[in-house]
């Protein structure tokens, strides 16, 4: 097996918003005692999923797959999170899509000021909500990030009825009640959004995705491309919201080194 030689060690790191509030993330430098890089590396932009989680210290083999490769991770714990108190999480009440998206971007610059990363070499990674953050970072911020690799995101709001119970009130708090914030509803989908995007997109997803139908982003896909924007997309079949089958993860890691070091886009599974 590896040794701990191996293995990143993160540190936290704190910014300010751009409104002025305080920010919490945890940076991954890139690490291979087999490798000397040249040069600031490439940075991995981690959106964890939830949307109301946290990313933590702990080994993510996920994670550590960019950082054993050049390339350097930084793990956003936006407003929202988990970890910091109740006002840091309620502060996402009504805002998703908001902070989250200004968290992310503000996130990559304080990496890039403290001269830790590649400012022409920004990557955002993120599965569900935190594919729908980084779908909506693209939108906000266009020529800011090279690209976004999404897995199973939320790219059109309402998704009802939602696959998990705990979460069957999230758009009410998280977006507001329907029918009075519709408006709010479309200002917030990607796909209603999707003729803003311009840089280059790699999505993934499963046929038996309970929470969020595979067809949600096979539309998406469509829109991207009809604007003639770059964007692969391979979808598994039998997996569910989450990849399970080891021959997938494989490829989808084969498939986000390739698209990374090359910008190669997959074929067409389906």
């Amino acid at each position: 097996g590896l040794s701990r030689d191996h293995f990143s060690q993160p540190r936290a790191l704190e910014w300010q918003s751009e409104d002025g509030h305080p920010v919490h993330g945890l940076y991954y430098p890139p690490h291979n005692p087999a490798y000397h890089a040249n040069g600031l590396p490439p940075l991995i932009v981690h959106v964890h999923s939830g949307p109301t989680s946290q990313s933590k210290v702990e080994f993510d083999p996920s994670l550590q797959f960019f950082t054993s490769r050049g390339y350097a991770v930084l793990t956003v714990n936006y407003r929202g999170s988990a970890g910091y108190g109740r006002a840091y999480r309620q502060a996402l009440h009504g805002n998703w899509g908001v902070v989250d998206v200004a968290d992310v971007a503000s996130g990559a610059a304080h990496v890039v000021e403290q001269g830790l990363a590649d400012p022409s070499e920004l990557t955002l990674i993120g599965g569900s909500a935190g594919g729908f953050t980084a779908l909506m970072a693209l939108v906000r911020y266009p020529g800011r990030f090279k690209t976004a690799i999404c897995r199973y995101p939320v790219t059109q709001h309402p998704l009802v009825p939602s696959g998990h119970k705990f979460e069957r009130f999230y758009n009410h708090s998280l977006l507001g009640p329907l029918p009075a914030q519709a408006e709010v509803y479309r200002e917030r989908s990607p796909i209603a959004l999707a003729d803003r995007i311009q840089d280059p997109v790699l999505l993934f997803h499963g046929t038996d995705d309970p929470v969020i139908p595979e067809s949600h982003t096979a539309e998406f896909v469509q829109k991207l491309r009809a604007n003639g924007v770059p964007c692969g997309y391979r979808v598994f079949e039998g997996e569910g919201h989450g990849f399970r089958q080891p021959e997938n993860i494989e490829t989808y890691y084969r498939l986000v080194g390739a698209f990374l070091r090359e910008g190669e886009l997959p074929e067409e599974s389906l």
